[in-house]
């Protein structure tokens, strides 16, 4: 389904003018939008009945299927996106009834059209260095390429340093073509001082003349493309940035000026300090200054802080009645501890601005005087003036609005009122505003700008209280604030004043946030819910400041913390891209200093550590672009996700079936209990046949798709044939067995494992059973298939030939059919079928690359071979056979297994070549070798019963080369030895007839015979 549009794109406008016929009418359509930007459409409903809150619906028919509805919002829920092309189609605004009967429309529909972003805006970056009164000229490329007809705007910001994000516009040529000027370039742009010129087809000019030093920081040029809609209004659809040029402007040398900061009105016997305060000139300048009273000199400091007093004030200084002082680099002090009549007058300072001469003294460069300043003793007619707090507190929180109250006592009068702001660790003090006595409002510089959040607003509520308020107030409005009141009477030439100051402190929003993270599950098991919450602790909750919540997340084998998810201060959701199940899983309440987060079906991929970060904004952030007022992030929080405890339980009793030979049998798999929720069973049936090394070997698996996969040893046709499984109920599984012969003896399990299904699409194993044992029989049969139980050791060289043999014993049916299974089983692992001699002759393979080595073949009727060539190390092992006997049953024929044995095993040895002896066995074990295969030398001693008589049935050994060996013994040895041969090849292969049965074995420096019977 596709993405549709931002949060409060959908919006319903209700008008209940007088009752009679509904009418739903949306935005007049077409519209186009552009890709990858919000869209808002309105729908208005007017003449309803019922509750003024009308509910709503919007859906949304595509092109691709244009007349399948898709429900995309309603008054209950919410989507957050950005256009994307294939949200292109037909919307519509559906309200349901809520009049007594159905009267009017109740839907309305428009057409929106997504188009492609080809807005380009480029401006190469840059660092300009000017100097003040210079001239500026940037210019920025702005080409669009949209099929419709659309207008372009072109704005040219300035970005002040300090200011951070805030932005302030020079000047702007809008979409109707008429330049703009912003609130800061007014009047530079009525000069003709700020430019915006349009160069040919795509390039556009900001020219700047005669620089100020204010017009230092970052420039940048926004193009937004705009495009009329039906209804005739103009629509932004795209809004693109360039990168920023950095101008620096070097300030021109300035001239100052010398202002005296004082009570003009002081009691007797009260303290009384001048400040002479230096406004304008560079930075950290070198300055003297000289006091005078009443015309007269009476101390001088000079830029190196030393203090000249004249003779009357050197001694009140020694009295510690009078203090001069350098209070910083442009402000100097006088201040008497004690005012008596003889300090009244007008008092005068001097500064001049001095660098170091070459020899060290110090000359003049400019040189200024304040005007004076007359004090007065306080007489008792003079009004007294009371400054305090709206709520009696003197510190409020950043950002809140501070309100101070200015009244004066005595007669009704006309009073002039100033108030002065002097901040935290400064001595100059800032005019804030002013009130002249017909009423007239003077806001200082830094309070009466528009875009500035601290605009100052200062009322008269009777004829002597006065109100100042700042709307939102800065760390930097901490300070001292005075208040001074003037009044002029007929009879005095000069006004009066009265002054008095409160202190006031601003305290930062982060001093107070503190932020916590807690889960009220925090070990969760696999599919289930958890909840975050991240809980916003301050001292001013009742300020309802905005907050943007960021989400962080570190997953389980990370070391860095990714954003998945911001909750932004103006009301927008921001999904990250570490995990993309979390939007659709996700459920987000917020409050205003609470913000929760419910996911739903967790994975292993939700597992690891969480924080959240809360960002503290200006009440008015909501229409203006203000810095981050104050931030903290949470401790981390660790999820772990486990596997649920699994509640599989499987039948494991045992039992025992005997049938008859052809018939079909069921092996059942029972499920006692189960795991609730998603979960897939997956069945593994296992077959372990009669043989006392027999190995379990997995018949067939069926996976949790429902997939059946068959086991090395049954990937035959004719075994898939005779072993399928079936899912008889949710608890029950069986095995079927068709025409059950000798080979499908043995015992049968079945293995149970449990499987949840993770909403990210992978499978987590829970538990697994095993089923109690089912041991299949065959009602006895006439047929028997018994096998030489003979265990012996044959060795054999590296890359000559071996053969091994098993014999049939008793009688053979020559209605029978024969076949012969040949395994091994190293010493490193387990056994392994090598090769199947089927009863039709043909061959069978364990592996395809035996073929070159390994051979089997039926020597004659009851004699079975396997030779092995080229014999290598890793040929040695334990090798034994496995004989079934077929006959023909039921109608119509078909060839059963009737029964089987299995011989002993044989022990190969593989030795290496130079390290070799050869023995000759011979045994009553009715099978005969040729001589021929004891390479590389063959010497054969054999006896057969009915030629000689037993002394013992121990093997016996003749050295060739033994000292005791005796020439006139070689010929006995040879007579032996074609006597073997001659008997060899003169026996017949009737297994009624005695035969001896030969086979050498290398052995090392001697040739050794060996017999089961010695004739001395």
């Amino acid at each position: 389904m596709a993405r549709f549009p931002h949060v409060a794109s959908f919006f319903l406008f209700l008008t209940k003018l007088s009752i009679g016929q509904r009418e739903v009418t949306v935005q007049k359509g077409p519209l186009f939008r552009a890709e990858g930007y919000p869209i808002s459409i309105g729908c208005n409903v007017t003449g309803h009945q019922g509750p003024s809150e009308q509910n709503f619906q919007w859906s949304v028919y595509l092109p691709t299927a244009p007349t399948q509805e898709i429900q995309i919002i309603s008054t209950m829920d919410d989507t957050f996106s950005y256009l994307q092309m294939k949200d292109t189609g037909e919307y519509e605004c559906f309200t349901p009834n809520t009049d007594e009967k159905y009267y009017g429309t109740y839907s309305a529909k428009t057409t929106l059209t997504v188009i492609p972003d080809t807005l380009s805006v480029a401006m190469a970056p840059q660092t300009l260095n000017k100097e003040e009164g210079e001239r500026l000229e940037l210019t920025c490329e702005v080409s669009k390429a949209t099929a419709q007809h659309t207008h372009l705007s072109i704005t040219w910001y300035l970005m002040k340093d300090g200011e951070g994000s805030q932005a302030s516009k020079i000047i702007s040529l809008s979409k109707d073509f008429t330049l703009l000027p912003g609130p800061l370039f007014t009047e530079r742009f009525a000069a003709g001082d700020v430019r915006l010129d349009k160069l040919g087809v795509t390039t556009f000019r900001l020219s700047m003349g005669r620089l100020q030093p204010s017009d230092q920081g970052q420039l940048f040029c926004e193009a937004t493309e705009w495009i009329q809609d039906p209804d005739e209004t103009w629509t932004s659809i795209t809004k693109k940035q360039t990168d920023q040029t950095t101008l620096r402007v070097q300030p021109a040398v300035r001239d100052f000026q010398v202002n005296i900061r004082a009570e003009s009105t002081v009691r007797e016997g009260k303290s009384l300090e001048l400040v002479c305060l230096v406004m304008g000139g560079g930075q950290d300048p070198h300055l003297q200054a000289t006091w005078f009273f009443n015309d007269v000199e009476t101390a001088h400091i000079d830029a190196g802080g030393v203090l000249d007093l004249k003779k009357d004030y050197q001694e009140r200084a020694s009295q510690g009645q009078l203090q001069v002082s350098k209070l910083s680099p442009k402000s100097f002090s006088l201040k008497i501890f004690s005012v008596g009549p003889e300090d009244e007058g007008a008092y005068r300072c001097a500064v001049a601005e001095v660098t170091r001469a070459q020899m060290g003294s110090w000359q003049v460069l400019q040189n200024k005087q304040s005007p004076d300043s007359f004090v007065h003793l306080w007489k008792q007619a003079a009004r007294n003036v009371v400054v305090s707090t709206k709520n009696q507190q003197q510190a409020v929180w950043e950002g809140e609005v501070l309100t101070l109250l200015c009244k004066a006592d005595g007669a009704e009068n006309l009073l002039t009122v100033a108030w002065w702001h002097v901040p935290q660790n400064q001595t100059q003090p800032v005019f804030v505003a002013g009130m002249e006595q017909d009423g007239t409002v003077k806001l200082g510089a830094s309070y009466g700008e528009l875009d500035n959040l601290r605009n100052a607003r200062l009322e008269k509520t009777d004829w002597a209280t006065f109100r100042l308020e700042i709307t939102s107030t800065t760390i930097t409005d901490s300070g001292m604030y005075e208040c001074r009141v003037s009044e002029r009477t007929r009879s005095q030439a000069r006004d009066q004043s009265w002054t008095q100051m409160v202190s006031i402190t601003v305290k930062p929003l982060e001093s107070s946030l503190q932020v916590s993270l807690m889960s009220r599950l925090p070990q969760v098991k696999l599919t289930n819910t958890f909840d975050l919450s991240c809980i916003v602790r301050v001292g001013y909750s009742d300020l309802r400041v905005p907050l943007t919540v960021t989400w962080l997340f570190q997953p389980a084998r990370s070391r860095a913390f990714d954003l998945f998810l911001q909750i932004t201060h103006n009301g927008t959701i921001e999904w990250g891209s570490c995990l993309p199940q979390f939007q659709r899983k996700t459920k987000i309440s917020q409050s205003p200093f609470h913000s929760r987060l419910l996911i739903h079906d967790a994975t292993e991929e939700e597992a690891g550590v969480y924080q959240c970060k809360v960002e503290v904004y200006d009440r008015n952030s909501l229409h203006t672009n203000s810095p981050v007022k104050a931030s903290a992030t949470s401790h981390p929080l660790r999820i772990i996700v486990t596997l649920p405890e699994s509640k599989l339980k499987v039948n494991s009793s045992s039992q025992v079936q005997e049938i008859s030979i052809n018939s079909n049998t069921d092996i059942e798999c029972s499920i006692l209990s189960q795991s609730p929720g998603n979960l897939q069973l997956v069945v593994t049936w296992y077959f372990s046949p009669i043989s006392t090394d027999a190995l379990w070997l997995r018949i067939l698996e069926v996976d949790h798709n429902h997939v059946v996969k068959y086991g090395d040893e049954f990937q035959t046709t004719q075994r898939k044939q005779k072993f399928h499984a079936e899912k008889v109920s949710q608890d029950l599984f069986q095995l079927h067995i068709l025409n059950v012969e000798d080979s499908d003896q043995g015992k049968y399990r079945c293995a149970v494992e449990e499987w949840l299904w993770s909403t990210n699409s992978t499978w987590r194993k829970l538990g697994e059973q095993t089923s109690g044992l089912t041991e299949l029989k065959l009602r006895p049969t006439e047929s028997k298939v018994r096998i030489s139980k003979v265990s012996r050791t044959e060795n054999a060289s590296e890359h000559s030939e071996a053969t091994i043999c098993c014999s049939l014993e008793g009688a053979i049916n020559p209605a029978s059919l024969f076949s012969v299974m040949w395994y091994r089983q190293r010493e490193d692992s387990g056994s392994r079928m090598l090769v199947h001699l089927q009863r039709d002759g043909l061959l069978e393979y364990g592996e395809e690359g035996l073929r070159r080595r390994l051979h089997s073949y039926r020597s004659s009727t009851a004699d079975f071979v396997l030779a092995l060539q080229r014999v290598e190390m890793k040929d040695a092992g334990k090798y034994w056979c496995k004989v079934a006997e077929w006959r023909l049953h039921s109608n119509p024929s078909k060839w059963v297994s009737q029964a089987s044995d299995e011989s002993q095993p044989v022990v190969l040895r593989v030795l290496r070549p130079g390290n070799q002896r050869f023995i000759c066995h011979g045994s009553q074990s009715g099978e005969s070798l040729s001589p021929l295969l004891c390479l590389p030398a063959l010497l054969c001693f054999a006896s057969s019963q009915a030629e000689h008589n037993l002394q013992k049935e121990n093997d016996f050994s003749i050295s060739l080369n033994s000292n005791s060996f005796r020439q006139t013994r070689l010929h006995e040895v040879l007579a032996w030895m074609f006597k073997c041969q001659g008997h060899l090849t003169s026996s017949p292969t009737s297994p009624h007839k005695q035969k001896s049965h030969q086979y050498c074995i290398p052995l090392s420096n001697q040739i050794m015979f060996e017999a089961d019977s010695f004739v001395s």
